[in-house]
């Protein structure tokens, strides 16, 4: 299997263009077009890593943090980022990140903490906006149809969990071909009016060259007339952290040790109890604090994230309890999540789990 196959088929799930604007997720080192023969699965690209794919021969690792998040000027071993990628390089390993992307998707990281913990039917907590745009374009109306299903087999037309969503209105268009032209219908230089349909329909932008090829290509016209505006709406499939409900009420403190024992933390830092009971969770797989007021506004009871420093801990006011759990704890199950994902899709190709514990906080007890 060429890489490109694989990482396009992750790029599906979770496009690059979802990644925050800090994030370096994607191919770090490597050919699209070379030949992989086994994956090996990580949280963090460490030098111990690398060489446990060394030592098994597989030649692509697929980690969720990146292993470079700014430019690199100089290759000379002085860190373990740049002894990282040298090793990578010699060894004709390819690297490969799928992090705030990963994240910000419904079938994500986030996603994975809530099936661990039994929060059912959980939403993103904080949609991303400037994502979506509007597509209206004009056809005749005999290809409205072929032209509509264009669209949505591109990826256009969702509206939350339903699909194929579109508005239509029948009108008159006008137009007069000039010389050189190959009208679909009509005649050169004389002005043709034609029934047509106004089709408007929602795309998340990233979709935005594959969702134009794909009309143009079903389009009859030589010549295809769209507009493209931008929407202020949430997207609601794609953003930061999820909220959801138990199934029952839980006390507090059980509810804590149901966090500890399912995340395996050695310890959780949390606020002060309320003495409330736990239904509304939200949740942030590695550091969340960002999501506080977020999680307050959205009802929750408890927010399970990680990396809340000192002074954060007074922002909560009472208003829920906040759990910390560590940042690998939080995440460290984002490597089964991808294991199962490509292995459903590519049943028959190597891929393992590192056997390295990357996490570089150690605790005593």
């Amino acid at each position: 299997m060429k890489l490109r196959e694989l990482t396009t088929f992750l790029e599906t799930i979770a496009p690059l263009a979802y990644q925050e604007d800090y994030d370096n997720s994607g191919l770090i080192v490597g050919d699209p077009g070379k030949e992989i023969n086994g994956v090996l699965i990580s949280l963090d690209c460490t030098e111990a890593v690398v060489d446990e794919a060394i030592a098994d021969g597989l030649n692509l690792i697929i980690s969720h943090h990146p292993i470079v998040f700014r430019g690199l000027k100089k290759f000379n071993g002085k860190n373990y980022v740049e002894r990282v990628v040298m090793k990578a390089i010699k060894n004709d390993i390819a690297l490969y990140a799928i992090h705030t992307n990963f994240d910000n998707v419904l079938v994500g990281v986030n996603r994975k903490i809530c099936d661990k913990l039994g929060v059912k039917d959980p939403a993103i907590l904080k949609p991303k906006e400037g994502s979506l745009k509007k597509l209206v374009t004009f056809c005749p109306e005999t290809d409205a149809e072929k032209v509509r299903k264009a669209m949505f087999d591109a990826g256009a037309g969702w509206i939350g969990n339903y699909s194929e969503c579109s508005y239509n209105t029948k009108g008159l268009g006008t137009f007069k071909a000039g010389e050189g032209t190959d009208p679909h219908v009509g005649e050169i230089d004389k002005r043709h009016q034609e029934p047509e349909v106004r089709i408007e329909t929602i795309y998340p932008a990233n979709i935005e060259r594959r969702l134009i090829a794909g009309l143009v290509e079903a389009h009859p016209y030589e010549e295809v007339s769209y507009d493209l505006y931008p929407v202020s709406n949430p997207y609601l499939q794609v953003g930061s952290g999820m909220i959801g409900n138990l199934e029952t009420d839980q006390d507090e403190a059980d509810f804590l040790k149901h966090v500890k024992e399912q995340l395996n933390a050695k310890v959780i830092r949390h606020s002060a109890l309320r003495g409330k009971k736990i239904r509304r969770v939200a949740v942030c797989g590695g550091a969340g604090s960002f999501l506080l007021s977020n999680s307050i506004s959205a009802g929750a009871d408890i927010f399970i994230t990680a990396d809340f420093k000192y002074h954060e801990f007074f922002d909560v006011e009472g208003k829920l309890v906040i759990a910390d759990v560590g940042h690998f704890e939080s995440e460290q199950f984002t490597q089964e999540l991808l294991l199962e994902l490509i292995t459903e899709n590519f049943p028959n190709f190597a891929l393992r789990l590192t056997v390295q514990n990357t996490n570089p906080i150690n605790y005593l007890i």
